[in-house]
């Protein structure tokens, strides 16, 4: 496994511990159709939440949240409408969050979890 592709993997997980942590329902992760991928997919009561996962080691080239672009956010709008689909899903509402986790150093990882923010 590539050291990126590890990064990625290990702050998908500490993404996952800590929506699980703040009581969401875990419904998917990586989950994949021919247009993307979605991260992580919960249920947070009744509203279904579409988490995208951003881990950097470093902000020296910005934020893990500043990496989620306008044309990333759309494409997990269509995302959000293939996996409901896919899942015959009719929640309330649906949210779109951003989990980033900076793990710099021997430390623990610090996870920056933004709702409604796509």
């Amino acid at each position: 496994m590539r050291a990126k592709d590890a990064l990625g993997r290990y702050g998908e997980d500490v993404a996952a511990r800590h929506l699980a942590a703040a009581g969401m329902v875990l419904l998917a992760r990586n989950w994949r159709c021919r247009e993307g991928e979605i991260d992580i997919v919960a249920r947070d009561g009744d509203v279904l939440v579409v988490c995208e996962v951003k881990t950097r080691r470093t902000t020296a080239h910005g934020t893990p949240v500043e990496a989620v672009t306008a044309r990333k956010a759309e494409r997990l709008r269509v995302l959000a409408v293939r996996w409901m689909a896919a899942h015959a899903a009719r929640p309330r509402a649906v949210r779109f969050d951003v989990v980033a986790v900076l793990a710099a150093g021997s430390g623990p990882a610090v996870v920056d979890h933004r709702q409604g923010v796509i």
